[in-house]
């Protein structure tokens, strides 16, 4: 006897029912909580040596400190807000070599926009924080992959959910439950043949009737580019986006006074952006040997700007030439008559180099070993250690201000200026404030703003960059012959690309509920398939489903 049709149509959806309910109960459940942008640790080679973080994929549960005893973090990523991330527990986990699924550190919110009312203890806790963990990132491997990203109310959450899992005694994992963080991306590459560029531009002095002599020239010279732990995040305003400003403002000052031979002086003016400085200022290097040699035996002396965004009373010339020599002593007391009428200091430290160390620790040293007199202004009162200081983490907007790069300017222009006019012993002050020569506060601050949004790690930046263009079209404003160098990195460097990402981050189900889950849905198909079978057959073929068939006994030959 057949079935109905309605039976047969209600028999069939109730199969398709079972076989897509089946097929759910079979994947993982998982729902994308959040994507993010977040910014990889750098990953470089030094003379072939790996350093940073050669590893960008990632795919671990989430966990948070604090650990409980014993924790197994090999198939977990760490989820960590800088200030609450011991360096003890990361130099431990590096020296041992403990193996760790991934780190992700949670920088604080308003690193990129500090609240002006945040108090000052505060802001040095994170700066400290920051300079240490990139000092340790930066000068060992880090065999897992490391990102960082800015904390918010949905990482805020995100740890609260993970701390109550981790509250269970028990580690996320597939059987527990949890959060996974996921970021896929191809294997990092090399940057093939890194680029530099370094961007010059002239004022002509003025030559006298008949005068077939050479006119001396005065340099001024500052290192734009930066590094740090997350190249997409090293913007340095301080270091050295506050030197490049004041050298923009400089030249733009002097534009001025040299538009009229009336007011030119008789000394050229040489302006240059250069880059590679982290590198042990790799690009004034080559933009010095780029000179003929008559042009560099030109140059009195070059005035090389570094970290002048965050003073406040003392500055310091920093010279490898002996305070009494005649140059360095004009140059010095030039600069102390100027900074002794604005009520600042400028302190003078000697510092020999060593020819045969390639190393050198401020850029007038490049200038010195072509012979050339130069000197380094700073508010850093030391040389910097290798690979510091030179616009990492820390050093956002918040670490450079206008008034320093004002008096930079003020002191550095009038000095000049006092020294190409013939003006020394006179109190005369050649850019005087509500004059048409005044420093323009408002010209600073962009810069200084827009520095502060240009991350411009030197490899990552092609010698076409929108940025670079910007530098040479305003310098070619108040300049003339301006030209851009480009050139391969030298040394013993080598970088891999690949530094920023996007984070997704799953909430997922643990095993047990899914096999929970897995048993109700079979227990209800269960209960619909005899509930079919005796509504469409009987309660006899249900039965008759169930029973063990009768055996069949085969007879002999």
């Amino acid at each position: 006897m057949s079935s109905s049709p309605s039976a047969d149509l209600l028999a069939s959806a109730s199969s398709a029912l079972a076989v897509l309910l089946v097929l759910l109960a079979c994947v993982e459940l998982g729902d994308a909580a959040a994507a993010v942008g977040v910014y990889r640790l750098i990953q470089y080679d030094l003379a072939g040596a790996p350093l940073g973080s050669p590893a960008a994929s990632l795919n671990h549960h989430a966990a948070a400190l604090p650990l409980p005893a014993g924790a197994d973090l090999s198939r977990s990523a760490l989820v960590a807000p800088l200030l609450d991330l011991p360096l003890a527990f990361l130099r431990e986990y590096l020296a041992e070599k403990k193996h760790l699924g991934g780190l992700l550190i949670l920088l604080p919110k308003k690193l990129n926009d500090e609240d002006a009312s945040a108090n000052s203890e505060g802001k040095g806790q994170v700066k400290s924080s920051l300079a240490e963990l990139e000092k340790l990132l930066l000068h060992e491997e880090v065999p897992y992959p490391v990102y960082f990203a800015f904390q918010d109310d949905h990482f805020d959450n995100l740890l609260s959910d993970i701390r109550k899992i981790a509250s269970s005694g028990q580690p996320a994992s597939a059987t527990t439950g949890g959060y996974k963080l996921v970021v896929s991306t191809p294997e990092p590459r090399k940057v093939p043949s890194p680029t530099i560029s370094n961007i010059q531009g002239w004022l002509p002095g003025l030559k006298g009737e008949g005068d077939t002599e050479q006119l001396p020239t005065i340099a001024i010279v500052a290192n734009y580019d930066t590094f740090g732990a997350a190249p997409a995040l090293s913007v340095g305003s301080d270091s050295n986006g506050s030197g490049a400003v004041a050298l923009l403002e400089i030249a733009r000052l002097f534009s001025r006074l040299y538009s009229s031979p009336k007011t030119r002086g008789k000394y050229n003016l040489l302006f240059g952006l250069t880059s590679g400085g982290p590198y042990n200022y790799n690009g004034t290097n080559k933009w010095l040997r780029g000179f003929d040699q008559r042009v560099r035996e030109t140059i009195d002396y070059a005035i090389c700007l570094n970290s002048v965004g965050s003073w406040d009373n003392e500055l310091w010339m920093h010279v490898s030439k002996p305070p009494e020599n005649p140059y360095i002593k004009q140059i010095f007391e030039d600069f102390s008559d100027v900074s002794k009428e604005m009520g600042v200091s400028v302190g003078i430290k000697h510092k020999k180099i060593n020819v045969s160390n390639p190393r050198v620790a401020w850029e007038h040293e490049q200038f010195s070993r072509f012979r050339v007199t130069a000197l380094t202004l700073s508010e850093l009162s030391s040389p910097p250690e290798f690979l510091e200081s030179t616009g990492g983490l820390y050093d956002n907007r918040e670490s450079a201000g206008a008034e320093s790069v004002i008096r930079t300017v003020r002191l550095v222009s009038e000095s000049l200026a006092r020294h190409i006019y013939g003006l020394k012993g006179r109190n005369i002050d050649v850019f005087a404030e509500n004059s048409s020569l005044a420093i323009n506060p408002h010209y600073i601050q962009s810069w200084l703003d827009l520095l502060s949004q240009t991350p411009r790690v030197a490899p990552f930046l092609q010698k076409n960059d929108p940025f670079i263009a910007a530098l040479k079209k305003e310098l070619s404003e108040h300049t003339a012959d301006v030209h851009v160098q480009s050139d391969v990195l030298d040394g013993m460097f080598t970088f891999y690309d690949a530094t920023k990402a996007t984070l997704n981050v799953y909430q997922v189900a643990s095993v047990t509920f899914d096999l929970l889950f897995l048993l109700v849905i079979g227990s209800y198909l269960i209960i619909l398939f005899s509930f079919l079978v005796i509504t469409t057959r009987g309660l006899d073929d249900l039965i008759n489903i169930f029973r063990r068939p009768p055996s069949r006994k085969v007879k002999g030959a």
